[in-house]
């Protein structure tokens, strides 16, 4: 199990390719989307080596174009759970025993086959599916799952070389074992790559799996299975199932075999699913490992030192790219009533030059939000901030579902710093803005951290490093990952691990070896060499 034996490739960060105006990436990707726009694919459930096909079918359609089916998912009932479950467990005696570097070369040729063949299908997927732009599906369904896979490896070994002391009597060594039992994965639709990684990090430790990808996300991690499948992971290591997501967790929270959870979605549910696994904390053989990634009320604060342009840039991007729904979005901002009219110039003047509509079309900046639900909550709470005295749309405010689910990128002005778009997730394209008087700037830290329940991200903008200061050790409570002088998005692999406190998650931060280290149960080994045969001590005389 150690290092030592074996010289693992070292972890590189894929690098991110530019799909400029004639570029052979372009070609292949717009190829590919073509190609799958008319495919009308059919994903079964996976369990074991069986690809199953239920009477029990959903349409799947692009959120641009909703009208568009681009193909059917299969729904489980109850007995394909169980089924799921048992075949995960008969799959892991094996799996478990198989050496550490087999299951590496596994994962590592995944990322190889995600770099070259897959790259421009699994671009082009995650574009119908969630309608992400080119640039927001590379970023994502390429380079940092690439980069998961490949630091995860690193990661491993890692983890595995970490032994303790031992001396010439003695010889003490770690165990890295999966966890006694299976893993529940459930996988939220705005990330391909964290689709794929929560299955397949807790696969790589030697454990096998139960993944529910999101409904809004199936036509993608089906080229995630289609990958893992010809990089060679053995059938019954990750079980993939679709349907009622109450059902399918009661009836693996109900099973004495269920070991951890790999989680990213929204607060309320991690709550509820944590609590059914306290209710149900007898059943199980082990205590469960609960791992969660949940929502955001991300945070950007400029003090009066800030650079205008720095500011408005990073909100921009902050708040809207893939149309404000990553869990790290920019959702309500902090500016100095110094530097609010030139910021809010900048803001109109660049916001007017966002195009919006189809992904295929790569001059467009922005798209449309995942589904009607989502659309018509955002709605909501656009035509309220409309009527309400202490808030005002200054920027977009406009919608449309006729064809997508196409919401303006939308800035709110409020003069109440507890506004409701100020303290509510929303995962959609709002901003909200207060502006606070200059001279209240340690007031208006103690506000950001007191306004809001989550705790995932924020930034900080200045050129005062006083500033900076003061901001980094009043806020370390609200952020696990602070971003100084950038947006708060964008969290890279190996170079920032991910994952905030609070009502944000239990940060056990993707992209480190600290999550890899929540799918392994150590078992310490001590061999002594000269066994004692008398019980006495010298003190005894």
């Amino acid at each position: 199990m150690l290092k030592g034996f074996f010289h693992v490739p070292k972890a590189i960060n894929e690098p991110v390719k530019s799909y400029a105006p004639n570029s052979p990436e372009k070609a292949a990707v717009l190829a590919a989307y073509k190609e799958m726009w008319n495919s009308q694919i059919d994903v079964p459930l996976y369990i074991g080596s069986e690809e199953i096909r239920t009477k029990n079918t959903r349409n799947m359609t692009a959120p641009h174009d909703h009208k568009h089916i681009v193909g059917t998912y299969h729904l489980a009932e109850k007995t394909h759970i169980e089924k799921a479950i048992a075949n995960a467990l008969e799959s892991k005696k094996a799996w478990a025993a198989m050496p550490w570097e087999q299951r590496a070369a596994i994962f590592l040729k995944a990322a190889e086959l995600i770099a070259g063949p897959y790259r421009a299908k699994i671009n082009a997927a995650t574009m119908i599916a969630q309608s992400k732009t080119i640039h927001q599906a590379e970023i994502d369904a390429s380079c940092e799952l690439i980069d998961f896979l490949r630091y995860n490896v690193e990661f491993m070994t890692q983890i595995y070389n970490d032994q303790p002391t031992s001396d010439s009597s003695v010889w003490n060594r770690v165990e890295y074992r999966p966890l006694e039992g299976f893993v529940y994965a459930i996988t939220p639709f705005n990330f391909t790559a964290i689709a794929a990684n929560l299955p397949a990090s807790a696969a790589m430790m030697g454990n096998v799996v139960v993944w529910k990808p999101s409904d809004s996300q199936v036509f993608s991690a089906k080229i995630i299975i289609d990958v893992f499948k010809e990089a060679g992971l053995p059938d019954g290591v990750i079980n993939v199932v679709f349907g009622d997501p109450v059902m399918i967790s009661d009836t693996i929270f109900d099973h004495p075999d269920f070991a951890g959870i790999h989680y990213t979605g929204s607060t309320f549910v991690f709550k509820e699913i944590w609590k059914k696994i306290g209710t149900n904390i007898h059943k199980y053989k082990t205590y469960p490992r609960i791992v969660g990634e949940t929502g955001g009320k991300d945070f950007v604060v400029a003090h009066p030192s800030a650079n205008v342009k720095q500011v408005a840039t990073g909100l921009i991007r902050g708040a809207f790219e893939f149309q404000g729904q990553k869990c790290s979005a920019a959702s309500r901002a902090y500016i100095p009533k110094s530097l609010w009219p030139a910021v809010e110039a900048e803001l109109k003047s660049e916001m007017a030059t966002i195009k919006m509509g189809s992904p295929e079309d790569f001059s467009n900046f922005f798209t449309a939000v995942i589904h009607e639900g989502s659309f018509d909550k955002l709605a909501k709470f656009i035509d309220q901030a409309k009527k309400d005295s202490d808030a005002e749309v200054i920027i977009g405010g406009n919608y449309d579902k006729s064809v997508g689910y196409f919401i303006e990128p939308t800035v709110i002005l409020t003069s109440n710093p507890k506004y409701a778009t100020m303290e509510t997730e929303l995962f959609g394209p709002v901003l909200t803005i207060y502006v606070y008087e200059d001279a209240n700037w340690k007031e208006t830290l103690t506000l950001i951290d007191e306004t809001s329940e989550y705790a995932l991200t924020g930034a900080v903008f200045s050129q005062d490093r006083y500033a900076i200061t003061e901001a980094t050790q009043a806020l370390e409570n609200c952020a696990g990952n602070f971003y100084i002088n950038d947006k708060p998005t964008g969290a890279v692999v190996g170079m920032q691990p991910f994952g905030g406190a609070r009502a944000s998650g239990t940060n056990d931060k993707a992209g480190s070896a600290q999550n890899l280290l929540r799918w392994v149960s150590p078992r310490t080994i001590k061999e002594t060499f000269v066994t004692p045969e008398n019980y006495r001590y010298p003190f005894l005389g």
